[in-house]
């Protein structure tokens, strides 16, 4: 068996064999529910108040945004039926070479997300260790950043068995701390406070564009995660179990942060969080928020390993793990001590949704109209005797989608970097993220009318 507990995982993007498929569906509810236990979800939350909507308003943008949980969930079916991870199985709708400019944005954002959620952690536990009087100043900080890392190497570099052992166990502690957060954030909410100002179409699309960010970001890594199912796993089950898991996580700690924002000023979220807790409950929310760091980093580590492979890069997975976990490193050490850098990465990262909305799109799209049924073999043949070579290697229809898709969410995106011609007319409305609908629309499109020799017929 190549995927163990505490044993470093010898498979890679190569497809797993009916002989080492193991695992159940449910594995993905708390895969999903740990890896979204976070509390970036708190903060995002309390954003979409400050763009002026109330209590109901908000928290009506947290439920809907956590549906989004279900499409993401519903992308890993296509890892159940291949084996392989998930920017393998898009060749199919890019074609070969057409796949790898997703493929490296893909592993930027992955590293950056990873970098912002280990710094998170790295200040949690930095305070923590302060206020225990153990370290101060810069030892603190870098002992805190060591402790971080070290955390989500070391699961990451073991691998899948391992990483969702580690999400399941790490899930029952957090769910515990987050559920007494709750309960002290919630009672004293004022639901019936006015908005701050008119929302209008600005305040609700970003308040949508922040919360769907997150379940957005997670679209390149579904398979990564239900490859190791065996075959006859449910369809219908792997949708609802990781659908649940991710809604149920992400939609209570963004009504927590809702919450929070109506009771003080969350310009600073996690010290206008703590001001709302007593004290003897401070070293537990600083320990959840290194916690959910934690959690959500490890999932991104791993699945950008899988991505330096399907690059091109011949390493194994576990050498290529350390290589995304250096770099990390290295990004952590600039945000942390260049606050600039901090700054410009957040914002790099919220302008990349013009990306990999209408990627995900046309991903989407490709899987419905395919009914996840690829042939594993061609996903896997990276020449021109390859079904999924197409012309040259790009897949015309694919690749014209999602220009369309980036077209359209680069007219209507309003970020700190650009702000598309369309904003203005549209009452400063951002509607970046359909461009997912624009892309999906448009490769189904495109997709039909191509000849099934063209397109690849679908493998059995």
């Amino acid at each position: 068996m190549s995927d163990e507990i505490f044993r470093v995982e010898t498979r890679g993007i190569d497809p797993i064999p009916d002989s080492e498929r193991h695992g159940r569906a449910r594995d993905l509810f708390w895969l999903w529910f740990g890896s979204n236990l976070t509390f970036t979800y708190v903060i995002n939350g309390a954003l979409a108040v400050a763009f002026g909507l109330t209590f109901w308003q908000a928290t009506a943008v947290v439920v809907v945004s956590g549906l989004a949980f279900f499409a993401i969930s519903a992308a890993g079916l296509s890892g159940i039926r291949t084996g392989t991870a998930t920017l393998v199985i898009s060749r199919a709708a890019f074609g070969v070479r057409g796949n790898l400019p997703a493929g490296v944005l893909n592993w930027l954002v992955g590293i950056g997300y990873t970098i912002l959620n280990t710094v998170v952690g790295t200040l949690a536990l930095e305070v923590f260790l302060e206020e225990l009087g153990l370290l101060h100043g810069t030892p603190a900080r870098a002992a805190a950043l060591f402790a971080t890392l070290a955390l989500t190497f070391v699961v990451a570099m073991w691998g899948h068995a391992t990483v969702q052992f580690a999400e399941r166990w790490m899930a029952y502690v957090l769910a515990v701390g987050f559920a007494a957060l709750l309960a002290f954030l919630l009672p004293g909410a004022d639901t019936a406070a006015p908005a701050t100002g008119v929302p209008g179409a600005s305040g609700w699309s970003l308040a949508f564009v922040i919360m769907l960010a997150a379940p957005f970001s997670y679209l390149p890594m579904p398979a990564d995660y239900t490859r190791y199912l065996p075959r006859t796993t449910s369809l219908k089950s792997i949708t609802w179990y990781g659908a649940l898991g991710g809604f149920l996580s992400s939609v209570a700690l963004g009504i927590a942060g809702v919450a929070a924002a109506t009771r003080t000023d969350m310009t600073d979220a996690v010290a206008g969080t703590e001001s709302l807790l007593p004290g003897w409950f401070q070293p537990v929310f600083l320990a959840l928020v290194l916690g959910g760091s934690v959690t959500n980093s490890i999932i991104t580590l791993y699945s950008s390993s899988l991505n330096l492979q399907v690059l091109g890069i011949p390493w194994s997975r576990s050498r290529a793990i350390v290589v995304s976990a250096a770099i990390t490193g290295l990004g952590s050490l600039a945000a942390l001590f260049l606050t600039d850098f901090t700054s410009a990465l957040t914002s790099f990262l919220s302008l990349l949704i013009i990306v990999f909305a209408p990627w995900g799109g046309v991903f989407l799209a490709d899987m419905l109209l395919r009914r996840c049924r690829y042939d594993g073999h061609a996903l896997h043949t990276t020449g021109p005797d390859g079904a999924y070579w197409y012309r040259s290697g790009y897949h015309p229809a694919g690749l014209a989608a999602l220009l369309a898709g980036i077209t359209f969410a680069a007219l209507t995106c309003d970020s700190e970097l650009w702000t598309g011609p369309l904003v203005a007319p549209l009452g400063g409305a951002d509607l970046t993220l359909l461009g997912a609908v624009v892309s999906g629309l448009v490769y189904t499109a495109l997709y039909r009318r191509t000849p099934r020799s063209a397109a690849v017929p679908a493998a059995a």
